[in-house]
């Protein structure tokens, strides 16, 4: 019998799992379950350790790699709000009806957390967790037992938050390479992609390229990366090496943009006769790109260094574009090719900084950690907020309660009843603030149970020994917590087993068998009904809609505003640059958040959901329009020496004022769209004068506004009605 081989892309991407951040974090996780669950049994025995590691499961799901500043206090809401309600579950155990009035208004102010987004999610889960948990717990007789219980969980909350800390402190030089080396991966594949737009056959509108809305994903999934990525590797950058990742990091956002004015003039120049071999040459150049930026990332996970590639500039400059009677179309192919050269330059400065090669800029790093990072303070603004009926988070809380509520007296009236909690259980980890993601976590929750159970059956049948029942329980812990963003499925089995195991160990009487059938049986229970209250007090994505879209116009506007201002060509230092930095990661997250809320509503019922057509629309032409002012941008920046400012100041105020004028004022389409279809004396872009080029972009990005405002109004108005 011949075992399956693996092939190399496999390999690697497995190695990648292996090494990421997030197996990294699990299985510190897990350490810490295993380390704190195993002391306190030596000290106070297997009822204390069993307790303790309730304590400890609680806290893990806010413990996520995260910057050194602020990591106790994002712990520490977890120990200190599970702790009061994993007593008053004790308390009330023997009580259904106290119990249940606890559960209910418990879950309501649980699930408002969600108001602080990704922050505020996992202490959700926390506060359940607690509740969860201490009805798993066998009954008490006397309060003494109860309080000596919630000692015991107290221990292993607290216990766990400082070895988080500490872990996280120890592991944050492991966790910047990791965070940098997920970052160059989303940013190969969406290389990836964009080299196959340069294959594809034209088409005139923008909805109906191929890959658009591929790209579109990738580049919200990117911007949300980046960000994760920014928290960690821009703070404190006083080390040489954290200098080094951090500059790596900014050079990361500096080809994103390069990538991104890629996609400018392409469709032009694919309607040209004749250039689709010089094409498909640039595509194979972008595609080779991308596979540099994957072995830096697998050299900066393995410790390797990076191996060093020649420079793609010389083909660049001497691809075969095909004579046309109109230079004008020849002139933006070699335009194309400058840019993908320009990319090159990026991903071989990027590679010297990797192999210490290069200097970083440590003025720039240390502005962006001051600027860039986010808040890790709490805040009750986002509560405060909260208090409107249409608030999604509010309106998520209030079904949240009536779910639990309505699986609670369910749990009650089911024949066998003895594991009811996992009813419960699945509602809080399937149930989501939209139906996407609710569906999706039902899906994979279901069948991650089933796998699981399959799992934990076979474990069970072989009688393992309690030393190895405990390091299966501990992979299983870290596995859960590991992929529970990443990869739900792994964690639903995981889970799963964890959960059979434990069960198991706790009642030993029980038949194994009737474990897993009953836990499928609550699961499937318990997903039905968070998919059935999904529909109950809906946040349809159509409502969330129309500030997206004011927002995301308001970022483009002000976005033009600073990249069009001329205050750089005199500044004396880069105070200019970095607010036109600040408004241009706002320009990305508005209209990353318009992506991805345009997405989850694919998944709403036919009859709500938004005008696909013009938000396609919008969305392309936010884009290209940051491309267009992203080229400026940088021709100013990187390129003035060949700018003649007499032909370019006038057109650059004109400019900044008609954009900001046509986002912000609904303006009606005027003569810039029509201007901008026209293609000026350009002059070659390798080493001529790029005046023509920057005015030729004005026209164009004064166009697209018209066109962007047009289709703001269209979306606005279409979710009004």
């Amino acid at each position: 019998m011949h075992l399956p081989v693996l092939s190399d892309s496999r390999k690697k991407a497995i190695l990648r799992i292996a090494l990421s951040h997030y197996v990294t974090n699990g299985l510190s996780a897990a350490l810490g379950l295993l380390l704190i669950s195993g002391t306190v049994h030596l000290l106070w025995g297997a009822f204390a350790a069993a307790a303790s590691s309730v304590g400890v499961v609680v806290c893990i799901p806010p413990d996520q790699p995260a910057p050194q500043r602020g990591k106790f206090w994002q712990l520490l809401p977890a120990a200190l709000l599970g702790l009061p309600l994993f007593f008053g579950v004790q308390v009330l155990h023997a009580s259904a009806m106290g119990l249940g009035l606890l559960l209910v208004p418990a879950s309501f102010l649980a699930f408002l957390a969600g108001a602080w987004g990704k922050r505020g999610l996992p202490i959700s889960i926390s506060i359940m967790f607690a509740m969860i948990f201490s009805m798993a717990v066998p009954d008490h007789t006397n309060s003494a037992t109860t309080l000596s219980t919630c000692l015991y969980f107290a221990c292993g909350a607290f216990a766990y938050v400082v070895w988080a800390t500490l872990a996280n402190a120890v592991l944050n030089g492991r966790y910047r390479v990791q965070m940098l080396a997920d970052t160059l991966l989303a940013l190969a594949q969406l290389m990836r992609t964009q080299a196959q737009q340069f294959a594809r056959a034209p088409t005139d509108d923008l909805r109906h390229r191929p890959l658009m809305g591929q790209l579109l994903q990738q580049q919200a999934a990117l911007a949300d990366q980046l960000q994760t990525a920014r928290d960690i590797l821009l703070e404190s950058p006083r080390t040489p090496r954290r200098q080094q990742l951090a500059g790596m990091l900014l050079h990361v956002l500096e080809m994103r943009d390069h990538l991104l004015v890629c996609e400018l003039d392409l469709e032009t120049v694919q309607h040209q006769p004749g250039h689709a071999d010089a094409l498909a040459a640039l595509g194979g150049v972008v595609g080779a790109l991308a596979q540099e930026i994957e072995q830096l990332a697998d050299a900066l996970l393995t410790g390797k260094q990076p191996t060093a590639f020649v420079s793609h500039r010389p083909h660049l400059v001497g691809l075969p574009w095909a004579a046309t009677s109109v230079a004008g179309p020849t002139m933006l192919a070699r335009g194309l090719a400058n840019r993908v050269g320009h990319l090159n330059d990026e991903t071989l400065h990027l590679l010297a900084l990797a192999r210490g090669e290069a200097q970083t800029d440590v003025a720039l790093v240390r502005t962006y950690w001051q600027m860039f990072v986010s808040p890790t303070t709490w805040s009750w603004q986002p509560f405060l907020a909260l208090w409107r009926w249409d608030a999604p988070p509010l309106r998520h809380a209030l079904r949240a309660a009536l779910a639990i509520g309505t699986a609670y007296a369910l749990g009650l009236a089911l024949p066998w009843g003895t594991h009811d909690y996992w009813i419960l259980l699945t509602i809080v980890v399937v149930l989501r603030g939209s139906l996407a993601q609710t569906l999706e976590r039902r899906n994979l929750r279901v069948a991650g149970t089933l796998l699981g159970c399959l799992l934990a059956a076979g474990l069970l049948s072989v009688h393992l020994h309690p030393p190895v029942v405990l390091m299966v329980l501990t992979l299983a812990q870290a596995m859960a917590h590991a992929f529970a963003i990443k990869r739900y499925l792994v964690t639903a089995v995981a889970a799963t087993v964890l959960g059979l195991l434990q069960a198991h160990l706790l009642s030993s009487g029980l038949s194994p068998g009737f474990d897993v059938l009953e836990r499928v049986g609550d699961t499937l229970l318990g997903a039905a009904i968070a998919w059935a209250f999904s529909y109950v007090l809906p946040s349809w994505e159509r409502g969330q809609l129309p500030a997206l879209v004011r927002r995301s116009v308001a970022a483009q506007a002000r976005h033009a505003q600073v990249a069009l201002a001329l205050g750089q060509m005199t500044a004396v230092d880069n105070e200019p640059e970095l607010h036109w930095r600040l408004a241009r990661r706002e320009a990305y997250d508005s209209l990353s958040a318009l992506v991805l809320a345009t997405q989850r509503s694919l998944s709403e019922p036919r009859a709500v959901r938004p005008p696909l057509e013009p938000l396609g629309r919008l969305m392309a032409h936010s884009y290209h329009l940051l491309a267009q002012l992203t080229i400026v941008k940088t021709m100013l920046l990187r390129r003035r020496g060949r700018l003649t400012p007499e032909q370019i100041d006038a057109p650059l105020q004109h400019a900044a004022l008609a954009i900001a004028t046509t986002l912000t004022q609904a303006a009606p389409p005027t003569a810039a769209a029509e201007a901008a279809a026209q293609t000026p004396e350009l002059s070659d872009p390798f080493e001529g004068n790029l005046s023509p080029w920057l005015l030729h972009r004005l026209a164009r990005a004064e166009g697209i506004a018209v066109h962007l405002r047009l289709d703001a109004d269209r979306v606005l108005t279409d979710l009004t009605h």
